[in-house]
């Protein structure tokens, strides 16, 4: 059968347009499929730490102050800024406080590569009260990743952006100075560590407050106590134990500052040694006022003249020993 011309010329035309409408097709299915997956692959790399090593992230805190710092508690208010500096686009929100809870957060500056803000937080601190009312603490700053760990994320402290503002201060303490490192910390046994950036602030009693507040207040009863014993009368029972219930309500008022430790203190030895001190005089008042009612001078003048020469020689004794710890 031979085909007219015309509709030879007719049948190659329809293959052509069917042959582009073919690929019309194929790139419609690409620019729906395949274009809305690759920019979402390389929205999440820009997000998210990138695959071939732990992302790199500067971090850094400018403390401007503390305030209701309480040992009792352990805890402490501060505000500070915090600089993140990174290319793997993180936020706040990638990181958490490990050691207290946000109260107020101002974004200063939102960048891809850095992030600057001004955080309100209540923290908590883990006092050492061996050396109460003598005693030091750390106050700490601990930030961690939320969920990287040191595979995809790794902290690196910025010195430029880290350090404790000139007129911070909290009522009653001295800051002593500041240390920022970086570690890690793992919460079970085989799993991968987390980055951990540390921020520590040392603190310690104002020596002035410590002695006025503190010990002012035993010593006289200590020296008035020891005083009593150039009283030969045995009166002096009366005075003696006067000296001995101020103490004990002295050292209960002191102790109810701070919290109940299984250990003892520099205060409760302070205390023991006061106590020991009090109860010698007493014992002594006591035997003078026995050998006084007996007629029995020379025991009386025995007390006395052994009370003089030891009971202050083994207290101030005690006393030096006690604060030469403090240097040990």
């Amino acid at each position: 059968m031979v085909i007219p011309l015309q509709d030879q010329d007719v049948l190659p035309g329809r293959r052509e347009c069917a042959a582009l409408l073919h690929l019309l097709f194929i790139l419609i299915v690409f620019a729906v499929i395949i274009i809305p997956v690759s920019a979402s692959d390389s929205f999440n790399s820009s997000a998210q730490p990138s695959a071939t090593g732990p992302a790199i992230v500067h971090i850094g805190v400018y403390v401007v102050d503390f305030s209701d710092f309480s040992v009792q508690q352990g805890t402490y208010s501060t505000n500070f800024y915090l600089n993140i500096d990174s290319d793997a686009n993180v936020s706040l929100d990638d990181f958490e406080l490990m050691n207290g809870h946000t109260t107020s957060i101002d974004t200063i500056i939102n960048t891809p590569e850095e992030k600057n803000y001004r955080i309100f937080a209540v923290m908590t601190a883990n006092p050492d009260l061996r050396l109460f009312p003598f005693d030091k603490h750390t106050l700490p700053i601990l930030i961690e990743p939320k969920i990287y760990t040191e595979r995809d994320m790794v902290f690196v402290i910025d010195e430029n952006n880290t350090g404790l503002d000139s007129e911070a201060n909290i009522p009653g303490w001295t800051i002593t100075g500041m240390n920022a490192l970086v570690t890690n910390k793992t919460y079970e046994a085989g799993e991968i560590p987390y980055s951990r950036a540390v921020f520590d602030y040392s603190i310690e009693r104002d020596v002035e407050s410590t002695i006025l507040k503190f010990f002012l207040p035993i010593s006289l009863i200590v020296i008035v106590s020891l005083a009593s014993l150039l009283m030969k009368v045995s009166s002096r029972l009366g005075l003696n134990g006067s000296m001995f219930l101020a103490a004990v309500l002295i050292h209960w008022r002191i102790a109810d500052d701070i919290p109940l430790v299984a250990y003892a203190t520099f205060l409760d030895f302070f205390m023991i040694i006061t106590y020991a001190t009090l109860v010698m005089v007493l014992v002594s008042g006591i035997l003078i006022l026995k050998f006084t009612e007996d007629k029995n001078l020379h025991r009386v003048e025995q007390v006395n003249y052994w009370s003089i020469r030891i009971i202050p020689a083994v207290s101030i004794s005690l006393y030096i020993l006690l604060f030469l710890s403090l240097l040990l």
